[in-house]
């Protein structure tokens, strides 16, 4: 199977996409059919792999690549002789954050038909938006911390309760989230989340708490419920208090030292059934991360992370495998059969 992977995107999460995009050539290799750049016009080009380097687009070169568009079916290139197919058998959806992960790509190409390896409109909808997600935590019995939102020109009522966490609603990889302890740094840390939201989200911060990252995804396999799931290893983090923006993306020795948990297989099992509940019915073609707190033996939902970075592929044992066979069993819509009876029934009452 070979994949085209898509990644950049109008995001603050744009450059962490390039990065993404740079880390996948090096796992997936001769499997990637195509490199497909979205940049910050929204307009879509063909990146030759041998170009796939951070400094390429930061310097605009991307800019002489064949620009493409999106139609029904697949992406074209433009020729003297009209339009042409650029074959794309499995897009992988690799744009973080806005446009990759609040449903904009998703439903472009399900409108198109272009068979995507990432999460559909609704679970984008329920995991960029982290009030949503606490909310669809719960429908699923998952729990997660007490939070508040907070909305832009409210009054900053957050109560006292030090230490806590404030962080934008809609945006990932760490970005304006802030950890205070005394009334002097609310400001500071409100107006960080503000910068990039009109929403901020607010959460008790548990110093040293046990946190545990899961990726997975569901790949149907017959009427055994047991062998639908596949799983990565159980992440333990090796991290300070907060790992913020410069701890996950420029130390790039992180992916190189995965830690697997040491837990009893009770909690393991525990870990994996929480998952299950998140994923199930909503998240189906999609790879994804959920970011697990154990306290006191209670496990409580962090966050869903639908586009992971770099499709979380250092946490499993067989990355390529676990990829080709989810591009095997990808959601497909029922067809709906466009008559037009009702309005042939109008036109022939009418004319009577």
């Amino acid at each position: 199977m070979k994949f085209s992977i898509l990644f950049g995107g109008v995001s603050w999460e744009h450059e962490i996409s390039i990065v993404s995009a740079i880390s996948l050539k090096k796992v997936l290799e001769d499997k990637i059919e195509h490199f497909i750049f979205a940049d910050a016009s929204h307009r879509f080009y063909l990146i030759p792999a041998h170009n796939m380097k951070s400094n390429f687009f930061s310097s605009q070169e991307y800019k002489k690549c064949a620009q493409i568009e999106m139609k029904l079916g697949g992406f074209y290139i433009h020729s003297l002789f009209g339009s042409k197919p650029v074959p794309t058998e499995v897009l992988i959806n690799l744009i973080h954050g806005a446009d990759g992960e609040d449903g904009t790509i998703a439903s472009l190409l399900e409108f198109y038909k272009i068979p995507f390896i990432g999460p559909r409109i609704e679970a984008c909808v329920l995991s960029f938006n982290k009030y949503l997600t606490k909310l669809y935590a719960k429908e699923r019995d998952v729990k997660t911390l007490p939070f508040k939102v907070l909305r832009k020109h409210t009054p900053r009522d957050i109560g006292n309760d030090f230490p806590m966490i404030i962080k934008p609603n809609r945006l990932g990889s760490s970005i304006g989230v802030s950890v205070i302890d005394s009334p002097d740094e609310i400001d500071y840390a409100i107006d960080s989340a503000f910068e990039f939201d009109k929403e901020a989200l607010i959460e008790p911060f548990i110093k040293g708490v046990k946190e545990y990252n899961l990726a997975g995804c569901k790949i149907a396999e017959g009427n055994n419920a047991d062998n639908e799931y596949v799983f990565s290893i159980i992440e333990e983090p090796s991290k300070k208090d907060l790992l913020d923006f410069e701890n996950k993306y420029l130390d790039f020795a992180r992916t190189e030292q995965v830690l697997k948990a040491d837990i009893p297989k009770d909690l393991e099992e525990r870990i994996k059934e929480a998952f299950k509940k998140i994923y199930c019915d909503k998240f189906e073609g999609a790879l994804i991360r959920c970011d697990f707190f154990v306290i006191e033996n209670e496990i409580y939902l962090n966050e869903i992370n639908p586009i992971p970075g770099s499709m979380a592929n250092y946490l499993f044992d067989d990355f390529v495998n676990t990829l080709e066979n989810l591009g095997m069993h990808l959601p497909t819509k029922e067809p709906i059969k466009i008559s037009y009876k009702y309005i042939e029934k109008i036109q022939r009452v009418k004319g009577k």
